[in-house]
């Protein structure tokens, strides 16, 4: 029996990642009041185990800018996709990896 596949040519069904597990997401942004939260807010939208205090934070050596780490637990590839696509399309993120 045939899987079906995707334009790469890998199975829909196949994933490197193992759900629920926990995904850490790295945003960026510039440093200004609010950032934190607002990155945090749309984590615990996502995941409402998500626990605030467990954020990195990692400033650029001009300060200017600041990386927050979040921990969530992934639960779907869908949940991912659209964590992602609402943090990238918030207007203080400037990149989500």
């Amino acid at each position: 029996m045939n899987t079906p596949t995707s334009g790469s040519g890998q199975s829909r069904q196949e994933s490197l990642i193992e759900y629920p597990s926990r995904f850490p997401i790295k945003v960026m942004g510039e440093r200004v009041d609010g950032l934190v939260h607002a990155i945090t807010t749309i984590a615990k939208e996502f995941d409402p185990t998500f626990d605030a205090a467990t954020v990195e934070l990692r400033e650029s050596s001009s300060g200017k800018y600041l990386g927050v780490t979040i921990t969530i637990t992934a639960t779907s590839r869908e949940q991912l996709d659209e964590l992602y696509r609402t943090l990238s399309t918030h207007p203080m993120v400037k990149v989500v990896l």
